[in-house]
């Protein structure tokens, strides 16, 4: 971590924020979970058999999308992105966006715009609302 650790009592809180005021370690691990779920998902939603529901398809579904949490949370750890408010939007977007390319990559075209939208609600979903569950749970203690 840098100097300036993503959940250093001096970054913001709240459920916008990089970390819910969690520290980082456990930021990073719950929105690594939250991939993982949005990966399940989906792959639980698409089971045939041309994409059976395996552990290596949840894998395959899951790692694009892993290398834009992975990489957002690189950037913020080397303080090249300063922790602020709404930064848990650029976390979801680098997922989204990073995902979004790396599926279109192995898959040699544009994913549909219905695909696009899905993930990026599901997204959302997933990587704000455990954050708003933890900022309700925090600001009652």
């Amino acid at each position: 971590m840098s100097n300036r650790d993503a959940g250093s009592s001096t970054d913001p809180v709240g459920p916008t924020s990089a970390t819910a005021g969690l520290s980082t370690r456990n930021a990073v691990i719950a929105d690594v979970v939250a991939v993982l779920v949005f990966a399940l998902l989906a792959r639980m939603a698409h089971n045939s058999d041309e994409l059976p529901l395996s552990f290596t398809g949840w894998l395959d579904t899951t790692w694009p999308f892993l290398i834009g949490t992975a990489l957002i949370w690189g950037l913020l750890a080397a303080g090249r992105i300063h922790p602020a408010p709404g930064s848990a939007w650029v976390i979801v977007g680098a997922t989204w966006v990073v995902g979004m390319l790396f599926w279109a990559l192995r898959h040699s075209e544009v994913p549909h715009w219905s695909f696009m939208i899905v993930a990026a609600v599901m997204l959302i979903v997933l990587l704000i609302g455990w954050r708003v569950i933890i900022s309700r749970i925090t600001a009652r203690h």
